[in-house]
């Protein structure tokens, strides 16, 4: 059973894939060009960055364009944001419901990242991003940091994430790993646990 969760956040805690992909696409669909939801959505679950390069690549359209609308979208949320994602609430109250610690693993940036958190009332222990100056995943630096910060068990800690990196990174410092996974969309990946709801981790937990 596990008492504590690292969890990344855009794409796990908060359902901001839709929001991305349809951004992305309408670049695409702007230049007068075709793509579906679920081609961009393939790219995205690995990484946005990766994204933008192939979709660029592929239509001949500057990264800058699609950078811009992306950060367009990150300024929208400042007033709108993209909902939490299903029954993260329920999680994050069980585990501080049996004194265990949620922490938050980001590639975001603070002021995005407690934006979104804030504005969707996610309550958690502690968050370190990428101006805290450690190297990002699969780098396990920010993993290291938490789980000494905060004293947790890795044998009793459990990481959430929606990409194969944060499984990787996860096990580099012996945490157990779940992948949340978008229906349809096939992710390589040693994952311990594959979800497709939070809901599915609530049996996981435990004093």
């Amino acid at each position: 059973m596990f008492h504590n969760i690292i969890w990344d956040m855009g794409g796990t805690m908060v359902d901001t894939y839709p929001h991305v992909d349809a951004t992305l696409q309408a670049v695409v669909l702007d230049s007068g060009q075709e793509v579906s939801l679920l081609e961009v959505a393939r790219l995205t679950r690995r990484s946005t960055n990766l994204a933008i390069t192939e979709l660029s690549r592929r239509f001949g359209i500057p990264e800058a364009r699609f950078r811009e609308r992306e950060q367009e979208l990150k300024d929208s949320w400042k007033i709108t944001p993209p909902p939490a994602m299903a029954h993260v609430h329920d999680v994050l109250a069980a585990v501080a419901g049996i004194n265990g610690i949620n922490v938050v693993v980001t590639h975001r940036d603070r002021a995005s990242a407690r934006t979104l958190l804030e504005g969707l009332g996610l309550q958690v222990s502690d968050m370190v991003c990428p101006e805290d100056g450690f190297p990002r995943k699969p780098d396990p630096a920010m993993f290291t940091h938490m789980i000494n910060k905060h004293h947790l068990d890795p044998a009793r800690t459990l990481a959430i994430g929606d990409r194969p990196i944060d499984i990787t990174t996860a096990h580099k410092v012996g945490v157990a790993g779940a992948l949340l996974e978008t229906p349809g969309i096939e992710l390589e990946a040693d994952a311990d646990y594959r979800i497709t709801d939070l809901a599915e981790v609530l049996p996981l937990l435990g004093a």
